[in-house]
C-alpha cells in the first residue's frame, strides 16, 4: 500500500516558500541596486539601464525553468527505473531535486541569458558593455528561480509588455513616473506571480 502522506518536498513547502520570496524581495532591494550602479559606470542613460536589469530577470527565469524541466526528466528517467513507492514517482522526483538542487548547473544558465541578451534589439544595440558585468545578478535570479520551480505550485513571473495598461495590483510605479498616465513606458522589475496571484509587487515606469 503506498503511504498517504506527502514527501519532503511537501512538507518543506510553506518553509521554501517564504525563503524564496524573501530572496526575490532582497534580490530587487540589493543585487538590482547593485547591477544598476554598475551598469551606470557604463551607460549614462537610467531607462537602458533599467531595460537590461529587467530582460536580465526575465531571461534568469525563463532559463532557470528551462533547466528545471530537463533536470526533472533527467531525474524522473533514472528514479522511474527502481520505482517501488511508499511515495508517488513524482514527489519522489521533487525529493530528489530539493535534496540535490546543488546539481544545477546555473553557469549554463548564467550563460544562456547573456546569450539572449546579447540578441535581444532592445539593448543590445550599440553593444555598450558586455553584459557579463551584471553575472552575479543573473547568478541569483537563476537559482531563486529554479528553486522557486520545485514548489507546489512552482512561482513565476509576471509577463509584462511596454504600452501595457498599467495595473495597481500588480506594479508599484517607479519615482520618476507620470503619476496620471494609464500606461506602462516600460518595466523595472518583475511582479511575482503563483498562479496568476500577485505575490510581490513588480516595478513600472509609466509616461504619457
Amino acid at each position: 500500500l503506498r503511504s498517504i502522506s506527502p514527501g519532503r518536498a511537501r512538507r518543506t513547502n510553506a518553509s521554501r516558500r517564504a525563503c524564496l520570496v524573501a530572496r526575490f524581495s532582497n534580490i530587487y532591494a540589493q543585487e538590482r541596486l547593485d547591477a544598476e550602479t554598475l551598469l551606470r559606470t557604463y551607460i549614462t542613460d537610467l531607462e537602458k539601464v533599467q531595460r537590461i536589469i529587467y530582460i536580465a530577470a526575465v531571461e534568469s527565469f525563463h532559463a532557470a525553468k528551462m533547466a528545471f524541466r530537463q533536470f526533472r526528466i533527467r531525474v524522473r528517467e533514472t528514479l522511474s527505473l527502481g520505482h517501488s513507492g511508499p511515495e508517488s514517482l513524482e514527489d519522489t522526483v521533487l525529493d530528489y531535486i530539493v535534496r540535490h538542487d546543488d546539481l544545477y548547473d546555473v553557469q549554463a544558465s548564467v550563460n544562456e541569458v547573456i546569450r539572449s541578451m546579447n540578441i535581444n534589439p532592445k539593448i543590445s544595440f550599440p553593444p555598450e558593455i558586455d553584459f557579463i558585468v551584471i553575472s552575479t545578478l543573473i547568478r541569483e535570479l537563476c537559482l531563486v528561480a529554479f528553486s522557486m520551480q520545485t514548489l507546489v505550485p512552482p512561482l513565476d513571473i509576471a509577463f509584462g509588455t511596454d504600452g501595457e495598461l498599467f495595473s495597481e495590483m500588480r506594479y508599484r510605479r517607479s519615482f520618476d513616473s507620470d503619476v496620471t498616465a494609464a500606461l506602462v513606458a516600460y518595466h523595472v522589475w518583475p511582479a511575482l506571480m503563483e498562479n496568476d496571484i500577485v505575490i510581490v509587487k513588480g516595478e513600472a515606469v509609466t509616461k504619457r
